[in-house]
């Protein structure tokens, strides 16, 4: 027997490229956004991953786009370890917790003595 699609009841699947979702992914793309790029509707990309990747697409997304964070941390500590004095205050404040505020902290002073004044008689 025919299928739905080939009775003309249904629409053929939308052939999704997921080496250009991957790309996307690894820049952060929203999945709204890859739709509109890939001309289908979001809920047919879900449904797509369901289908081809055995997965939603939110879990597909947090997968793929871990490799785009990779590469950037790596491009941004390679930049400081080149002498890039930016990135080096940067990756210092962020991943060191460094601060470029002085502590002002008063450290080992004597304690400040009030002493009443005695009254004249």
């Amino acid at each position: 027997s025919k299928s739905l699609v080939e009775r003309g009841l249904a629409r053929p699947l939308k052939e999704i490229d997921w080496d250009q979702v991957d790309e996307m992914c690894a820049i952060h793309c929203t999945g709204e956004e890859q739709a509109a790029v890939l001309g289908v509707d979001y809920d047919t990309l879900n449904r797509a991953c369901h289908r081809e990747q055995e997965m939603s697409f939110a879990d597909y997304f947090r997968q793929k786009s871990a490799s785009g964070k990779m590469s950037l941390r790596r491009r941004q500590y390679t930049k400081a370890m080149e002498g890039d004095n930016t990135q080096l205050i940067w990756l210092g404040k962020n991943w060191l917790g460094q601060t470029d505020q002085p502590d002002v902290e008063a450290k080992d002073l004597p304690p400040i003595i009030i002493e009443r004044a005695s009254e004249a008689n």
